[in-house]
């Protein structure tokens, strides 16, 4: 199989130049009729300075505004960056070696790069400020969730710590803070099937053979809320929030479940009361079972 070409261009801001492949045949004359036709988000004008301060490039530098279509070959350039609302949030470094990342997310910040996210997420930030550009994650934690997430350190291990959280051989627990109800037999495995259509933010339950599975314990009760501990055997979307709704304990501060409400991107008000507390595992690389525990603390509880 024929390799992609690396990338001509070097990260920036701790982000990879995004790579097209034209298309093998077309009507095009130019590069930039092409890129006016293909990106039709991206105004005509941008992509005309685009070219024209050579921020496009091909294998073998630069391209310009007079640049041919060439069918089959790759361009990289790095896109334009939204405009952001820092969070007011540290992301903490639980552990770190020459293999992995143990990172401590806060609430409102994203794992990785996407739609609104960029600059204000874990990966970037920790590319960044570790000086480690090939890092990237094993797994990801919703953006209002707070706690663990493993990192890879170097491109060639990241198959192997990714395998695992898809075989899941990973143990994980969390810890959430909803309302306290006596009436509820806990503990209990909760199962059930979950589905999450593109284009809705929620995911929802329905009929069928169960696909996501939690073990949801209370550790302990004041002032009408408990503390839970949640062990969830699969990784569906939004599973322990969906789970634990469903036992009518929603966590606090969820805007998903079970009413969907707005918030504004700069309000880290109320965050959601869900932390990724521990996780272990048997290490792919040295064989060693490694484990580790959150260093945050869940603010309705504490």
């Amino acid at each position: 199989m024929r390799r992609k070409p690396s990338s001509p261009l070097p990260q920036r801001h701790g982000l990879d130049a995004a790579r097209l492949k034209l298309p093998s045949e077309g009507p095009w004359r130019s590069l930039r009729d092409h890129l006016v036709e293909r990106l039709p988000r991206v105004a005509s004008s941008r992509i005309d300075e685009m070219l024209a301060e050579d921020r496009i490039w091909g294998v073998c530098g630069p391209l310009g505004l007079d640049a041919p279509f060439v069918p089959d070959s790759y361009i990289w350039f790095h896109r334009d960056l939204p405009v952001e609302v820092p969070v007011p949030f540290e992301i903490g470094v639980v552990h770190r070696d020459d293999d992995i990342v143990v990172a401590d997310k806060p609430h409102f910040l994203a794992t990785i790069p996407r739609g609104q996210h960029i600059m204000q997420t874990a990966l970037v930030k920790l590319r960044d400020s570790l000086g480690l550009p090939d890092l990237s994650p094993a797994h990801r934690l919703d953006r209002v969730t707070a706690g663990l997430v493993l990192f890879v350190a170097r491109r060639e291990l990241r198959g192997k710590y990714q395998t695992m959280f898809r075989d899941r051989v990973v143990h994980k627990e969390y810890e959430a803070i909803a309302p306290y109800d006596p009436a509820l037999s806990l503990p209990r495995v909760v199962r059930s099937r979950i589905v999450k259509e593109r284009g809705i933010i929620t995911a929802f339950e329905v009929d069928g053979e169960p696909n996501a599975e939690t073990h949801v314990s209370l550790v302990e009760h004041r002032g009408g809320l408990g503390r839970y501990r949640l062990k969830p055997l699969t990784g569906r979307t939004h599973q322990l929030r969906l789970h634990m709704s469903g036992l009518g304990v929603p966590i606090v501060n969820d805007d998903f479940y079970p009413v969907v409400r707005e918030r504004p991107l700069d309000d880290f008000s109320s965050p959601l009361q869900l932390l990724a507390r521990d996780l272990s595992f048997v290490d792919p690389v040295s064989g060693v079972r490694r484990s580790f525990r959150s260093r945050l603390e869940l603010s309705a509880w504490s």
